[in-house]
């Protein structure tokens, strides 16, 4: 008898991907808007308010949403049949996670603190950088939708295999995100993605040997 995939909690991740996508984009755009009221107020009161507002809004909700987009996307492409590698368009979505983390983590949050501390900084920068980062996940958006291009040269030959993600590990999945915003925001008192990080290097290592003794 063939195994039952686990369709609901499959589709419960495609939603938690979805939500947490859209929440990074519109975000990003709210940091846009509080940028340039900031750099269009009249007195520096209020321009410090504003970009105190942003850095707050970076810090408490943005990086959430960033970091559980790019971990459920990860696990969705571990956990079925699309892969990491299989497909240009998975690929190419996994590029621009990676960029975008990094844009926001090593960039754009260390200047909108400076902003807001009042240590100069360019609002300019820092619209262009957040409207960049609303338009790669767009771009995503339609990637997704659209499933453009060609396999890569790395896809074995045949059809693909069969989704290896069991009931368990899309829960943990789910579960994963939870646990981390938790752990940020009431424990630690800012966000570190530890439970993510970890999940998304252990699991395709465990998915790989877990192939190989199925092959032997």
């Amino acid at each position: 008898m063939a195994k039952r995939r686990p369709r609901g909690l499959r589709d419960l991740l495609v939603w938690l991907h979805v939500v947490t996508s859209l929440g990074w984009m519109s975000q990003a755009l709210a940091l846009a808007v509080l940028v340039l009221s900031g750099a269009a107020a009249g007195t520096a009161a209020l321009r410090s308010s504003a970009y105190s507002l942003a850095e707050a809004l970076d810090g408490q909700v943005l990086l959430y949403m960033a970091n559980s987009s790019a971990f459920t996307g990860l696990m969705l492409c571990g956990l079925t049949a699309w892969g990491y590698f299989r497909h240009w368009w998975v690929l190419a979505k996994f590029v621009i996670t990676l960029s975008q983390l990094y844009l926001g983590i090593f960039l754009l949050s260390p200047r909108l603190a400076a902003l807001a501390e009042g240590h100069g900084g360019s609002p300019g920068a820092q619209v262009a950088g957040s409207m960049l980062m609303a338009g790669a996940i767009a771009f995503q958006a339609w990637l997704s939708i659209a499933k453009p291009w060609k396999r890569t040269p790395w896809t074995g030959a045949g059809q693909p295999p069969a989704p290896s993600g069991s009931a368990s590990m899309f829960a943990f999945a789910l579960a994963v995100p939870v646990a981390d915003y938790l752990l940020g925001a009431h424990v630690l008192g800012h966000p570190l993605p530890l439970l993510p990080l970890l999940t998304v290097v252990a699991y395709p290592v465990w998915r790989a040997r877990a192939g190989r003794v199925r092959s032997a």
